[in-house]
């Protein structure tokens, strides 16, 4: 089983999608209850055990990061910054992070994904030179990508019956089921090598979808079915609930 050492954080694109609130500042740095959205996945990668991470970020957008976080230091981390230089996609943002993660596995999370972190722990330990990525039932899979099994999952997760994802497609207008694939991924460095190869889609970017359906022709694709929080912050909706969740966390801690 190998151990995850180096994590990346990708904070780019425009957030449209929260206008006018991303007119003024990047969507990751925007409030979720009493944080910073940035300090959500930060705070995951280091439940995972990751203390080495590199944020990626346009670079209209980086003097904000790197003003809030410095070196990372003061939350117990340390910390690199890559500028993206156009909205290109989650794979064209992580194949910036080549030259800081080298040869090594790394944890990936898109800036926006809230997780129950206390049901994280033990995650950041899989098999070597495999992917990974984690799975959640949602009520709106239409707005993520989305696995098809080889099997009707609902009706094998009871009886234990082997299944496989056979692939994923990108936001379809009718899933094929209600699980989506969260913004948290396992890569090894060959990932890299499988970015440098992608095609941009219909909407100009290079999808980590299509990273993704790599690995499982491959065969060396794993996941994980998870049945605690999971949230991205990407609509008013979805960031309203990431903070009324944050909100009740909070006052379970305390």
């Amino acid at each position: 089983m190998l151990k995850i050492s180096k994590g990346v954080i990708l904070c780019g694109g425009l957030g449209t999608r929260l206008r006018p609130l991303t007119l003024v500042t990047n969507k990751h740095l925007l409030p979720v209850y009493d944080q910073i959205m940035v300090i959500y996945p930060l705070e995951t990668l280091k439940t995972l055990g990751i203390k080495d991470i590199l944020i990626v970020s346009g670079g209209e957008n980086i003097g904000s990061f790197t003003e809030f976080l410095g070196d990372g230091s003061g939350y117990g981390v340390n910390l690199t910054y890559k500028v993206q230089k156009e909205s290109g996609g989650i794979a064209e943002a992580l194949g910036l992070a080549k030259d800081f993660i080298g040869d090594e596995t790394s944890a990936v999370i898109l800036g926006d994904n809230l997780f129950d972190n206390k049901k994280l722990k033990g995650l950041g330990f899989f098999p070597e030179e495999r992917a990974c990525i984690f799975l959640k039932e949602v009520p709106d899979p239409e707005r993520f990508g989305v696995p098809v099994f080889s099997e009707d999952y609902s009706t094998t997760r009871e009886t234990g019956e082997t299944f496989r994802i056979i692939k994923i497609e990108e936001k379809p207008k009718k899933p094929k089921n209600k699980y989506a694939v969260t913004g948290l991924y396992f890569y090894p460095s060959e990932v890299f090598d499988v970015i440098s190869t992608l095609k941009k889609s219909e909407r100009g970017e290079l999808e980590i979808t299509d990273v993704n359906n790599y690995f499982i022709e491959k065969e060396t694709l794993d996941f994980k079915i998870l049945d605690s929080f999971w949230c991205d912050c990407g609509t008013f909706d979805s960031l309203l609930s990431s903070s009324t969740w944050a909100k009740d966390n909070s006052k379970l801690d305390k």
